[in-house]
C-alpha cells in the first residue's frame, strides 16, 4: 500500500473476552477497505467521552460504520426497550451516532453497513422496527442457521435500486442480488435521507444522505463479505474509495 493511502475511521464494537473489554472491528470490513477501496482502516475506540470527534474527522478521509450482532438501543429513537431489541452496545451507540453526524456535517465520505445503516437512520432522527419477519407481508431477512459462515452470508436476496439514484449509478444497474441478513429495519425514515433500494417486501435496503455534499450511503446488506469476488459488492467499495481519495486530494 502506498504511503499516500487514505485513512478510513472504523468505529469499534465493545467485546468482553475473559475479564477484559476489547474495542474491535470485524476483519471482513477491514479487508474490504484495504483490498478493494484501497484505504487504510483505523479502528476508533468506543470511548465517546474521551475522543474528540471533530479532531478525528479532520485527520481521516472517510468513515465506515460496520454491522454487528448488537442493535441500536431503542431509547435513542423513542421506543421502550424489550427482549426483541437486544442485545445492545451502548458504548458503540454513543460513538457511532456522534461520528455519523460529524461526518455528514464535515461532508466526509461515509459508508454505513447493516447496523451502520440503522445507526445512520437513528442519527438523522428516524426509527427502527424489530423482528420484521413477524410483520404482515414481510420476508424473513435473517441469516439461515448454518455452521459455515460463507453459507450464512451467501448472496440470495434480490433488491431493486431506485431508478436514477446514486446506488443505481454506482452499480450500473437497478436489479442485484445481495446478502441482506437482519431482523431489524428502518421504520420511520430519518430526516434528509432518500431511499436508494428496497427488497421485494418493501423493506428499505439502502439510503443516502440527500444533501451530504459527498458520498454518504447506507446499505442493509453485507457488501464487505464478498467485496473481492462479487462485482456489485466491489462497486460499492470502489465508489467509496474514490470518494475518499477525492476528499484527501481536496485537503
Amino acid at each position: 500500500m502506498p504511503d499516500s493511502a487514505f485513512l478510513v475511521a472504523v468505529p469499534a464494537d465493545i467485546r468482553t473476552i475473559g475479564n477484559h473489554r476489547w474495542h474491535a472491528a470485524p476483519e471482513t470490513y477491514l479487508n474490504a477497505v484495504l483490498k478493494v477501496a484501497g484505504g487504510l482502516p483505523v479502528i476508533v475506540p468506543a470511548l465517546a467521552d474521551a475522543v474528540d470527534v471533530d479532531t478525528l474527522l479532520s485527520r481521516v478521509d472517510g468513515v465506515l460504520v460496520t454491522g454487528s450482532v448488537t442493535n441500536v438501543h431503542p431509547s435513542l429513537y423513542g421506543v421502550a426497550p424489550s427482549e426483541s431489541h437486544e442485545p445492545y452496545d451502548t458504548d458503540r451507540d454513543a460513538m457511532t451516532l456522534s461520528v455519523i453526524r460529524g461526518a455528514i456535517a464535515a461532508r466526509l465520505p461515509l459508508l454505513a453497513i447493516c447496523r451502520g445503516l440503522q445507526e445512520l437512520n437513528v442519527a438523522c432522527g428516524g426509527s427502527l422496527a424489530t423482528e420484521i419477519q413477524d410483520l404482515d407481508g414481510r420476508m424473513d431477512h435473517r441469516a439461515p442457521l448454518h455452521p459455515e459462515q460463507a453459507e450464512r452470508y451467501a448472496i440470495r436476496q434480490p433488491v431493486t435500486a431506485t431508478p436514477g439514484g446514486m446506488l443505481a449509478g454506482v452499480l450500473g444497474r437497478e436489479e442485484i442480488q445481495v446478502n441482506s441478513l437482519h431482523r431489524q429495519a428502518i421504520d420511520r425514515l430519518g430526516d434528509g435521507l432518500v431511499v436508494e433500494a428496497t427488497a421485494p417486501d418493501g423493506t428499505i435496503e439502502a439510503v443516502r444522505v440527500a444533501d451530504a455534499g459527498a458520498f454518504a450511503l447506507g446499505v442493509q446488506w453485507h457488501p464487505e463479505y464478498w467485496a473481492e469476488s462479487d462485482e456489485a459488492s466491489a462497486a460499492i467499495f470502489r465508489a467509496f474509495g474514490d470518494a475518499c481519495r477525492a476528499h484527501r486530494a481536496a485537503r
